[in-house]
């Protein structure tokens, strides 16, 4: 096992702690006014599926425990499982929706990731750090409005939501970052 900070915990990866394995759900880099910066996680033990919330100061070290990761093409959901493709021996795996809920959002068919396999176990998923997604959906700029605004909601083609500047239209191609959820630039 190797040691991380917990700055470094990303967002579907796995630590070590309390002597179980957790998938890490959900991340927030927390910066009170008062004493050091600290990540707070929600963490989903991998065996028994319980749920943790826990605060690690910034300088914490976690185990990160050994994984072999695969690279994986993302084909379909189908029903509340996503089937994925192993790059190099094409054969098939299913993913729940459970498993995956936050980055279900920066999911479109084709898309390359890693799935990381614990003692042959598929136990979380590495996506690519920005992805390129489409607007459906976003309000338009109300003539006189001015920039300063900081942007809009728009709804992407996979359903989540983000704030774009507001010369950012529906039909767009956008890069989102997929640690944060905000947005980078328009694509090409």
């Amino acid at each position: 096992m190797s040691k991380i900070s917990a700055n470094e915990i990303r967002l579907g990866g796995l630590i070590e702690h309390q002597s179980n394995l957790w998938r890490v759900l959900k991340k927030g880099h927390v910066k009170p006014g008062k004493g050091g910066a600290f990540v707070q996680v929600e963490l989903k033990d991998i065996v028994n599926g319980t749920k943790l919330n826990e605060r690690f100061r910034s300088t914490d070290k976690l185990e990160k425990p050994h994984v072999e990761p695969r690279k994986m093409q993302y084909l379909y959901a189908e029903g509340d499982n996503h089937i994925f493709m192993d790059l190099e021996n094409y054969e098939q795996m299913q993913l729940s929706a459970d498993d995956i809920e936050e980055q279900v959002g920066y999911l479109l068919p084709n898309t390359e990731v890693k799935i990381n396999f614990y003692d042959e176990t598929p136990i979380g998923l590495d996506l690519p750090a920005n992805v390129v997604l489409e607007v459906t959906d976003t309000e338009g700029v109300v003539k006189g409005q001015t920039a300063a605004g900081g942007g809009k909601p728009a709804t992407l083609e996979t359903g989540i939501r983000v704030t774009v500047p507001t010369f950012v239209n529906i039909g767009e191609k956008i890069k989102v970052n997929t640690e944060t959820g905000d947005y980078v630039e328009r694509a090409e």
